[in-house]
């Protein structure tokens, strides 16, 4: 089988066949996590007698896993052995426990793995062996995966509510995971997630802040801007996230000047993004939208480039160079 698509992935999961070992490969450690959970659990039916966690050191005993894999479980069923941190050095232990007599399945989380890994090679080449790459999701796959997980809690979610989530949480499954399992905890099964349910329960404070340090910083409220900053840095804003965070508003602002330079209104150029706009933030963006054309974003958002690049490569302390971005974009916007 070796290496193993998204498109049969899922197949795989519900009916791993003859597989003796399956790695686990990639930036995304929390979806790696996800993957192996669930093949777990689909094979041992959620008994944890079944399940043999194998120590980081065991590559040690070339024969160890082959000798585990054969053994079968005290009450029946087979036997599932997890290798959390696997490298090179389990290249021995996993060709034995291919060509052992079974019927145990390995599964091996080995993290990013380069494609001249010796482990990698190995069972990219082994009939009986499944080799998953797990990338950071992102965009429609991302909304997906996020809709497929509330749905396990019997949870709906409204479209923006979803792409709230989308565009805040990032692409690390394990923490995205986790939200959802908060979000359909607070909405209870047979419910669905609104705007307000995602803001209330998953948003955190310095997300919430730093969005209005910027609406405040386009709308020229110096004040304003500098005392929502304050706060998401009490919250725990990292200031490279925080710059981040400003371009990608920049930008979505240029996109919507673009489109009113073109004869739209500020709010229908506001409802032509993509993911669309958070409900709260539409007012102060369509009075931002005529302060800004789209040359002066276009200029603005390079600048924040540069911002970037200032905070990690000079000595300056970040949250300094932020604080300087975010109010001179403020002092622009009072100037108009």
């Amino acid at each position: 089988m070796a290496k193993l698509d998204a498109k049969r992935l899922a197949g795989f999961l519900a009916n791993p066949g003859e597989t003796r070992v399956v790695l686990l490969h990639g930036e995304d450690a929390g979806l790696a996590r996800e993957i192996a959970d669930t093949l777990t659990r689909n094979i041992t039916g959620g008994d944890d007698m079944c399940v043999i966690d194998v120590p980081k050191d065991a590559w040690r005993d070339a024969g160890l896993l082959a000798a585990e894999a054969a053994t079968m479980a005290l009450l029946g069923g087979r036997r599932v052995l997890r290798v959390r941190d696997a490298g090179d050095g389990f290249g021995p232990a996993a060709k034995a426990a291919l060509e052992g007599p079974g019927p145990g399945l390995v599964i091996m989380e080995g993290g990013e793995m380069q494609a001249r890994s010796k482990l990698r090679a190995l069972l990219e080449a082994a009939p009986k062996a499944a080799v998953i790459a797990c990338y950071r999701e992102r965009g429609a796959e991302l909304a997906a995966s996020a809709r497929k997980i509330l749905e396990e809690f019997q949870v709906g979610i409204d479209q923006p509510a979803l792409d709230w989530l989308v565009q805040h949480q990032g692409d690390d499954r394990m923490r995205l995971r986790r939200e959802l399992e908060k979000l359909a905890l607070y909405v209870g099964p047979g419910n669905r997630a609104s705007e307000a349910d995602v803001l209330a329960c998953v948003a955190e404070g310095h997300e919430l802040t730093l969005d209005e340090a910027l609406q405040s910083a386009m709308l020229g409220d110096i004040a304003a801007a500098d005392r929502a900053l304050a706060a998401s840095f009490a919250d725990g804003l990292n200031p490279v996230q925080a710059v981040r965070g400003a371009l990608r508003h920049v930008q979505r602002m240029q996109q919507a000047a673009i489109a009113m330079a073109e004869g739209m209104s500020a709010g229908d150029a506001l409802g032509s993004l993509r993911p669309p706009v958070f409900f709260r933030a539409r007012p102060a963006m369509e009075r931002a939208l005529r302060k800004w054309r789209p040359a002066q974003l276009e200029v603005l958002g390079a600048a924040l480039l540069e911002t970037e690049k200032r905070t990690k490569t000079t000595g300056m302390n970040d949250v300094a160079v932020v604080r300087q971005m975010v109010l001179g974009i403020a002092h622009q916007a009072a100037r108009r």
